[in-house]
């Protein structure tokens, strides 16, 4: 498949040499993109951080940037994301800045791009079946119970610290459980 004049790299694409030695789970989302044209990887809470969810595939098969859901249950995350992708498929925009209505019940989401430099501490599955970035990334943004959302006056610390910033350099990021691991 063509993305701006560059063929796809995926593992779907191009043959590495390496399928039979793909994990159970890498050979789970390449069936699962066969068949429902992308796969959601769920990653939950533990000692390391806060549950997220993402998705793979959504590029390979409708040029539709990659999803990313963090800070709520797994499973809301989960059906939230197959949402989002089912409304891009069926012809939704999904644009940085886009704000979407009715992802999370009575508030918008925003689309925010996500920065690069993240993908590795984030998105380590959607690198083993891209095989290399870039393929874009969008990071549903959900709202406090007010309707704020990061990036305005009045929200709490509680809230602040219920997602990351991936549209910010990890070197603007704010201190947190979503912080780069440190570098030395």
């Amino acid at each position: 498949m063509l993305r701006d004049g560059c063929t796809c790299r995926c593992v779907i694409c191009h043959d590495y040499g390496d399928r039979d030695a793909a994990d159970p789970m890498d050979r789970r989302t390449v069936e699962q993109i066969q068949e429902h044209g992308w796969s959601v990887v769920m990653v939950p809470a533990d000692d390391e951080g806060p549950a997220f969810a993402y998705t793979i595939g959504l590029w390979h098969t409708h040029t539709v940037p990659e999803l990313a859901l963090f800070g709520l249950d797994i499973h809301t995350m989960h059906h939230q994301l197959n949402t989002l992708g089912h409304a891009a498929v069926g012809g939704a925009v999904l644009d940085s800045g886009t704000e979407h209505p009715g992802i999370v019940p009575e508030y918008p989401v925003v689309l925010k791009t996500a920065d690069l430099r993240w993908y590795r501490q984030y998105f380590g599955r959607a690198i083993a079946f891209y095989r290399r970035p870039p393929f874009p990334v969008l990071q549903v943004v959900w709202p406090n119970p007010a309707g704020r959302f990061l990036w305005q006056p009045g929200i709490g610390e509680r809230y602040q610290q219920s997602q990351p910033h991936l549209w910010l350099k990890p070197v603007e990021h704010p201190q947190g459980p979503w912080a780069p691991p440190a570098t030395g």
